[in-house]
């Protein structure tokens, strides 16, 4: 099973992704972390999330670019946070796919990515953000990086099974096919 979680900031998604996770979880969870340590504002957004996580058993897998090239063993469940980050990655970092791919080339790597972890793993639950609410930016890449996220996360709410957006905490379902969660 694939579950798509999206939200603003701050807005609980995590918290969602991580219960969802919780009651899919049999043996193995791993939680495979994208945002890259840039500065003190990243560093202790990853020290809050590590902290959120601790006990809870998950195997932690940095992994900031080229997600295709993830190996896993055991068919663990997987927590994907987030693809917006990875977006970012894959745009701005030189390690990442915008020195191969542009345009669509680059959303079709991300998917593919994300297709050989579902290959992988018995069910991933992947976050990413809705940015799409506030007004457009004069920045070109900025526009770039919307288009992006926008074409990927159409294009993962199709492949997925199950859909929701966090706002205020609040579980909004958009697309539930297999399975409803009352948190």
């Amino acid at each position: 099973m694939m579950v798509l979680v999206t939200g603003g900031s701050a807005s609980g998604k995590s918290a969602f992704a991580e219960k969802v996770i919780e009651t899919l979880k049999k043996d193995r969870a791993i939680y495979l972390a994208t945002m890259i340590p840039w500065d003190e504002e990243c560093r202790e957004k990853i020290a809050k999330h590590r902290t959120v996580r601790a006990g809870k058993g998950y195997e932690t897998l940095e992994q900031y670019t080229d997600i295709a090239s993830v190996t896993l063993t055991d068919r663990p469940v997987l927590l994907l946070e987030c693809l917006s980050n990875l977006l970012a990655n894959e745009m701005y970092d030189p390690k990442g796919y915008c020195s191969k791919y542009s345009g669509n080339g680059l959303c079709d790597a991300i998917i593919s990515g994300v297709n050989i972890l579902r290959e992988q793993c018995e069910h991933v639950v992947i976050v990413t953000n809705e940015v799409f609410s506030d007004y457009g930016s004069v920045y070109e890449e900025t526009m770039s990086y919307l288009k992006y996220l926008g074409e990927i996360n159409r294009r993962l709410t199709a492949m997925a099974d199950n859909v929701y957006e966090i706002v205020s905490g609040l579980k909004l379902p958009l697309k539930e096919e297999e399975k409803r969660w009352d948190f």
